[in-house]
């Protein structure tokens, strides 16, 4: 009688048809053992419950429910699981469902349950052998022998002697070194090339608004190509297809230029140079005309920068200059140092801004820094020829404290107190501003400036620039209340 495990072992052997060896088929139930049958179709009475139709008291659970299990043990999701083992969620997931087939392959699939079993804290060689027994074992097909075919001959082909081969290569080597020594000896006896592709006339003439030219041509490749102009000249080499370019600047008025191409190895220069005029028509330039808006002439301040603003046209600048006057009848010398000084004597540096594109200016950014007395605005608007000049006459009278506040070499935290007030302007809580940020504040008596960065932090007091009056990084108050000199204080 056949046992079951005789009819097994007996079906497992490999049958000889003719001359090939034909692979057992595998058990039913069973699917290539690369692939994972589906667990819930793969489920029997006989494999998921008792005799007796419960389910088994012993049987662990399934792979897919112990990954998922362990996960929420560790109380992380998939995406973040993805982060930490590098695997992707959509394969983790497909673990923890026991989705098998949506993995890449068995050899990726024991890897990815390696890797998220040492991360989730079970034994990798246990959690794959548990994979293993629920995929099934099923011995792998034997491959199929077959009698391979006779080789056919080839068919002789051409044969070469070594004479006939050393003879060819004679030939060809005495062919070539002629060809070189040819080409060499016209290469030497020629000059080189020089084509003008742009301009294609000798004579050009440009809008008077151009500044440049672009010259460009053919020549040898590797050839030198030098523009000769007064003043000098520029030069440029051809590159591989001999295509050369070079851009040159332009005056008013004719500009010529000499073009030639110099063979590199030979030292040859081309048989005829190329001359080209090119004229560029001198316009005459408008002087510009502008307006001085702001200040107004015999206009007195009592605080405050000074600023000077207006609109120009046919003009790229304005400078604006000061020059004290001198000094405003009853004027209080305390506060303003300069009222002593004798007429004539220049104010602060000279403030230089751009015209914009709508022809305003404005030296707002930058107001001019007075003291009392009577002074001499000056603005000059410029072009690149002419200028033209207005001035305006003001006084400086300072009524009691006027502080011109600007941060300069890095940023700088500001809290201001007005006459023992929170200045509104900067709040309890103070603000930080800017590198070039200009403030201003006035008082009747006082001005309290708590500073973030004293070596940052530069006061003007009526008009007069105390500078900087602490180191970088140091936080310090100062309270200004003239006459008195500015004082350090602990307030904060």
């Amino acid at each position: 009688m056949t046992t079951r495990d005789d009819a097994r072992r007996t079906a497992s052997e490999p049958r000889t048809e003719g001359l090939r060896l034909v692979p057992p088929r595998p058990e039913p139930g069973h699917d290539d053992p690369d692939r994972l049958p589906d667990r819930d179709s793969d489920r029997s009475p006989g494999r998921d419950r008792d005799g007796d139709g419960s389910p088994p008291a012993n049987r662990p659970p399934p792979l897919s429910e112990r990954l998922y299990a362990a996960r929420e043990r560790k109380g992380v999701d998939l995406y973040r699981a993805e982060r930490d083992t590098k695997i992707r969620a959509r394969y983790l997931g497909a673990l923890e469902r026991g989705e098998y087939t949506e993995l890449p392959g068995d050899v990726y699939t024991k890897g990815f349950l390696r890797n998220y079993a040492l991360y989730l804290g079970l034994d990798p060689d246990e959690v794959v052998g548990q994979w293993r027994r629920e995929r099934g074992n099923v011995a792998p097909a034997r491959p199929i022998l077959t009698v391979p075919q006779p080789i056919a001959q080839p068919r002789p082909g051409l044969q070469f002697s070594p004479g006939i081969v050393v003879a060819a290569l004679l030939t060809i080597l005495i062919v070539g070194v002629g060809a070189w020594l040819g080409l060499q000896v016209m290469r030497f006896a020629k000059p080189p090339t020089l084509t003008m592709t742009n301009p294609r006339e000798a004579t050009v003439e440009l809008d008077q608004t151009a500044t440049s030219f672009t010259f460009t041509g053919t020549s040898i490749p590797g050839a030198a190509i030098t523009i000769e102009m007064a003043g000098g000249s520029r030069q440029t080499s051809a590159d591989s297809t001999g295509a050369w370019t070079l851009t040159v600047d332009l005056r008013r008025g004719r500009n010529e230029f000499k073009i030639d191409a110099t063979d590199p190895d030979t030292g040859k220069h081309a048989d005829q140079q190329a001359m080209v005029v090119i004229t560029v028509p001198i316009s005459e330039v408008e002087a510009p005309t502008f307006t001085l808006d702001q200040p107004v002439e015999g206009t007195t301040f009592e605080n405050g920068a000074i600023p000077v603003r207006g609109t120009a046209v046919n003009a790229t600048t304005v400078k604006v200059t000061a020059t004290f006057d001198g000094p405003v009848a009853g004027a209080s010398a305390t506060n303003g140092k300069a009222s002593s000084a004798p007429a004539g004597t220049p104010g602060p540096a000279p403030i230089t801004v751009t015209v914009g594109t709508d022809g305003t200016w404005d030296t707002s950014a930058n107001p001019l820094q007075l003291t009392t007395g009577r002074w001499t605005i000056t603005a000059t608007a410029s072009n690149e020829a002419k200028s033209a000049t207005l001035t305006r006459h003001i006084s400086i009278a300072y009524k009691g404290v006027n502080l011109v506040v600007t941060i300069k070499g890095g940023s700088a935290w500001i809290k201001v107190w007005v006459d023992d007030v929170i200045d509104p302007t900067v709040g309890r809580a103070g603000k930080t501003f800017r590198d070039g940020q200009v403030l201003t504040f006035s008082g009747a008596t006082s001005v309290e400036v708590r500073t973030g960065s004293s070596g940052a932090t530069f006061f003007t007091l009526n008009g007069q620039s105390l500078g900087a009056l602490g180191k970088r990084g140091i936080p310090e108050t100062w309270l200004f209340k003239p006459p008195a000199a500015p004082a350090l204080t602990q307030r904060s």
